[in-house]
């Protein structure tokens, strides 16, 4: 795939003194590696690529979006089977970088086009202001009495404001953490309340959301990273790649019939069925998925929970966009790059030097709850007096070594108190 990040852009104005200059940008020196090349492969790579060519954004932040609006668009018709559990082609994804710099939304607006040309009836299910579990719910209902409910039960939520989705998840009586992993799992959605007893049973439900570095790191706290909320992400960062001063061609897609062949893969998946692993990927798949079931400590492992499980949701959603009726090697390999580039894209939003979640919930807390830092009490009570003393120790020692915290004391009525700050250097900040 190109990402014509060494030639120019033709522009959509032929009759100027020339093709227009543009600048590749460097990646900042800690930014994850890119995707591996079988990542692009088959037909969203060809799309990616053409695309790529004529916008700043990040080829790997068009990629993850194109697949995961696909999977949207392909319903719950299609799906792979592990023992009684039916994965479907519905993805969530979350897209890190700078805030307007990293050109999320320019993304975001060239698949939204490519996607809406290939499934004009998806647009009416693109929705955003994900606020409660019961308003997920809601709109993607069952009939019930009188209320027909949606005709059409696929949703696709795209969040360009992720941050305050994740405040929301926060707050003790909100729903919408455990609907949003529900949604993910494919299983029915319901809430049981007096006010708001709608129920979904065929929801087919797909999140893109868009947010910082530094807002991921402050409203995602230990407890979404432990419960299962965030591991049902893939985190992908993304930057501005290149310069062009005028922009590249308005219709990238323009005469490549590409949208055309998306549209069939799209029409093909919606019937699909069962699609089971061909017998090279069946192989393959039995050497990565020893690796992908083995736990990692620390935030990494956490946040990588469920790599088997995207692993064979991006292979299945690889095959569909090809048209295949079986996930072949080659759609395996596609899926295991991209999922591979979402780990080092979490490692690297998170800035993982501690390798710890509890380390991570008071880094979290000191550096953006505490600017003043917290005493060893106030730290005990934030891990609501069930953490060992040792526990805290340890994590308070990493995140000291990792020189993100400094020790200082504090005076009492009676013995000096430990007071932690967050430490006044440049890897600290963020």
């Amino acid at each position: 795939m190109s990402t014509g990040a060494t030639s120019p852009a033709a522009g959509p104005d032929s009759s100027g003194p020339g093709p227009r200059p543009e600048r590749p940008l460097e990646a900042p020196r800690d930014w994850p590696s890119p995707p591996a090349a079988p990542a692009f492969d088959g037909l969203a790579g060809e799309i990616v690529g053409r695309i790529a060519e004529h916008t700043e954004a990040d080829p790997a932040a068009i990629l993850a979006q194109l697949l995961v609006a696909f999977g949207a668009a392909a319903g719950r018709g299609a799906w792979f089977e592990v023992e009684a559990t039916r994965h479907h082609p519905n993805e969530f994804a979350i897209l890190v970088g700078d805030s307007a710099k990293a050109r999320k939304g320019s993304s975001w607006d060239h698949v939204e086009r490519v996607i809406g040309r290939a499934d004009p009836s998806l647009p009416a299910r693109i929705l955003t202001g994900l606020s409660s579990g019961e308003g997920l719910i809601w709109a993607v209902r069952d009939p019930c009495g009188p209320d027909p409910g949606p005709a059409d039960r696929r949703l696709l939520v795209v969040e360009p404001e992720l941050a305050s989705v994740l405040k929301q998840t926060t707050r003790e009586i909100n729903t919408l953490s455990p609907v949003l992993r529900s949604a993910w799992d494919g299983r029915a959605l319901a809430l049981m309340t007096r006010t708001s007893p709608a129920r979904a049973s065929a929801a087919h439900v797909s999140v893109i959301g868009h947010i910082t570095g530094a807002e991921l790191r402050r409203h995602a706290g230990a407890v979404e990273i432990a419960n299962g909320f965030l591991n049902r992400f893939l985190v992908i960062a993304c930057r501005r790649v290149r310069l062009l001063p005028e922009g590249g061609e308005r219709d990238p897609l323009a005469g490549s019939g590409l949208e055309r062949r998306l549209a069939a893969a799209i029409a093909a998946a919606s019937g699909a069925g069962r699609v089971r692993l061909g017998p090279r990927a069946r192989e393959l798949w039995h050497e990565a998925y020893e690796r992908l079931a083995t736990p990692v400590p620390g935030i990494s492992g956490a946040l990588d929970a469920r790599a088997e499980a995207h692993a064979i949701r991006l292979a299945l959603i690889y095959a569909l966009v090809d048209g295949a009726g079986e996930i072949a090697a080659t759609h395996l390999e596609s899926a295991l790059a991209l999922r591979e580039y979402s780990s080092r894209s979490a490692s690297w939003a998170f800035d993982e030097s501690a390798g710890d979640p509890l380390a991570a919930e008071i880094w979290i807390a000191i550096r953006h709850a505490a600017p003043d830092g917290l005493t060893r009490t106030q730290i005990r009570d934030l891990c609501h007096r069930n953490q060992s003393g040792a526990r805290i120790d340890g994590a308070l020692a990493a995140l000291r070594s990792a020189g993100r915290i400094t020790r200082g004391r504090v005076i009492t009525g009676g013995r000096p108190a430990e007071l932690w700050s967050a430490a006044a250097s440049p890897e600290a900040a963020g």
